[in-house]
Parts: C-alpha cells; sequence; structure tokens
C-alpha cells in the first residue's frame, strides 16, 4: 500500500492551531449541478490544474456551476511554503510545452469570455517561469480572440527583469497578491518580499498603463486596520486599479492561525475607504478571492476606465 501523500512536508512538526467554527455568513451553494459536473469533468479529461481545487477555494461550487474556472499553470507544486496557502509545496516537476494549447483549448470548450489563469511559485526555474506564463497567455489568445485575459502571477523575486515577458504578452488584467500586512510577512508569507510585490505591480503598469493591475489581501491574519489602510495607500502609489479583501480561512490546524473572522459591515466600509481613497473598483466580502466574480469585475472596470476617459477629453 502506498505512502499518502503530503501535501506540506514543512508543516508536519509545527505546533497545531485548532480551527475556528465559521460563522453563518461564511457559506457557499451549488447555483447548477449539472454545470459544476461538466466543468469538473473538462478539468479532468484535459490533465489540468485549477486554483479553485488546489487551494481548497469556498467558490468553487459557486463558480464552475457557471462554468468558471481558474487554470493553474506550471504544475500543482508550489516552491514558496506560505503560511496560509493550501497548494501542494516540494520539488515541482518539468514544465509541460503542450500546457499553453492546452490551456487555449479548454478556454474555448468552455467558452470563456474572461479566463483567469494563475500559477504556483517556481524558483527552481531561471526565469521563474515568466516565459511559459507568456507562451500560455499567447496560446490563449490565438485561439480565442474575443476572450480578455486574466493573469495571477508569482513575485518573480530574485528573476530580475524575467517579469517583463508576462507583461509584454499584454494580458488584459496582470493580477498579483500582496496578501497581508508587511509585519505579517516574515510568518505568513517568509520567502516573499512586501516591497518587491509591490514594486513588481509598480513595473508592469510603467511598462503599458493600459493593462489593468490589480492586488489582493486576506483579512483576519492579526492585522490591524489602520494597517491595512496603509497597504491601500501603498498600492495606490503603484497606480493598481482593483483591489480585492476578503476573509482568511484557515486550511488545517498546521497552517497558519486564524485570528478572527471579520464581518461583513467591515468589509463594506474597507470598501467604502478604498474606493475613497482612489481605486477604481474595490471587491471586498468574506468570499471574495481574486478570481470570484472576476469576468464581472473586469466588465465594471473597463466602463468605469473609459467613463474617466470621456470626462478627461471634455475638461
Amino acid at each position: 500500500m502506498s505512502e499518502p501523500i503530503v501535501r506540506h512536508p514543512e508543516k508536519v512538526n509545527k505546533p497545531s492551531n485548532p480551527l475556528k467554527k465559521k460563522p453563518k455568513w461564511i457559506r457557499s451553494k451549488i447555483v447548477d449541478s449539472k454545470n459544476f459536473l461538466s466543468t469538473k469533468e473538462l478539468v479532468n479529461k484535459k490533465k489540468l490544474h485549477t486554483v479553485c481545487q488546489e487551494a481548497n477555494c469556498p467558490n468553487i461550487s459557486e463558480c464552475w456551476s457557471k462554468r468558471h474556472a481558474t487554470f493553474m499553470i506550471m504544475g500543482d507544486i508550489c516552491t514558496r511554503a506560505c503560511g496560509f496557502c493550501n497548494v501542494k509545496t516540494g520539488k515541482p516537476f518539468i514544465l509541460d510545452s503542450l500546457e499553453p494549447l492546452k490551456i487555449a483549448h479548454a478556454t474555448k470548450e468552455l467558452n470563456l469570455k474572461h479566463v483567469v489563469i494563475t500559477s504556483v511559485d517556481r524558483d527552481d526555474l531561471e526565469d521563474g517561469g515568466a516565459d511559459h506564463f507568456s507562451k500560455v497567455i499567447l496560446e490563449t489568445r490565438k485561439f480565442n480572440k474575443n476572450t480578455t485575459i486574466e493573469i495571477l502571477t508569482p513575485d518573480f523575486l530574485r528573476k530580475g527583469d524575467a517579469y517583463k515577458k508576462v507583461a509584454y504578452a499584454n494580458p488584459d488584467v496582470f493580477n498579483h497578491n500582496i496578501e497581508t500586512v508587511p509585519s505579517l510577512y516574515k510568518q505568513a508569507r517568509p520567502g516573499s518580499r512586501y516591497l518587491e510585490s509591490v514594486n513588481l505591480l509598480k513595473s508592469v503598469k510603467q511598462i503599458n498603463n493600459k493593462i489593468f493591475t490589480k492586488s489582493g489581501i486576506m483579512l483576519g491574519l492579526g492585522e490591524t486596520m489602520n494597517e491595512v489602510h496603509s497597504v491601500m495607500d501603498d498600492l495606490l502609489d503603484a497606480h493598481v486599479d482593483f483591489l480585492t479583501i476578503g476573509q482568511y480561512l484557515q486550511p488545517t490546524v498546521k497552517h497558519y492561525p486564524l485570528k478572527r473572522y471579520v464581518h461583513p459591515d467591515e468589509f463594506n466600509e474597507l470598501k467604502k475607504i478604498a474606493l475613497s481613497k482612489g481605486f477604481l473598483i474595490v471587491a471586498s466580502s468574506p468570499l471574495t478571492r481574486s478570481s470570484y466574480h472576476a469576468d464581472e469585475d473586469f466588465s465594471k472596470m473597463r466602463k468605469l476606465r473609459d467613463k474617466q476617459s470621456q470626462c478627461l477629453k471634455l475638461q
């Protein structure tokens, strides 16, 4: 009998942190079970990875029922060991050279008007996987001329200008999540650097200011509201258009401990504050995730930018 796969070997000897009971406002539902099963069948048939499954997303039922899925490229094993993440960690396999074509065809079969593509961190690769990411974008666009493409990337830390390959592929949305406040990086996100993540978003906007930039932060890890406000200011200084704010949900007893469940009223208040500061669009709720309602939000964001451009012309 084979040994069970340990998803997080680096966490095995860490102390256990009891899971807190979820409040009534943390609930998800299946909207259309037939579509859910057909989406699952397509993903499995093409042997694709999705962050919906790997990160144990609470919205998988709703999104897959709408035939929405966030593809995760470059394998399902991450080289980082973030305290909050449920994606497997370890030594990844070699890249699948046919993956760009597989993603393009899956996008077409699902008839996606807006596709979201993310990846694991690949610190083992010289360019962090930037060239592969670029190929996926270009191939997806080649077979899906009318589909807008949103990407959620790693930070390409210590990979020099590799990120430029991804930016030059001209995705419609370039997302890189800040995840948490700077004071919690050492415990929750030890393999990353806060300022490097902010600078990545800023640099992409400098390369092409027509690309929408997006970032997200989780609540409930022990941050203060003043710290969250400061993160907003840093992201605005980097000219980020879209901010997402969601509740951290602790995957297992070995993961970073959840400090508290944040009430929906607090999320609503943070949305008001973020919009007043100058973000083009803000999604803020307990179940908000980077790709949750991404297609609808992209449509809103594009309309808002067009409206801003019209106003500037009239001035």
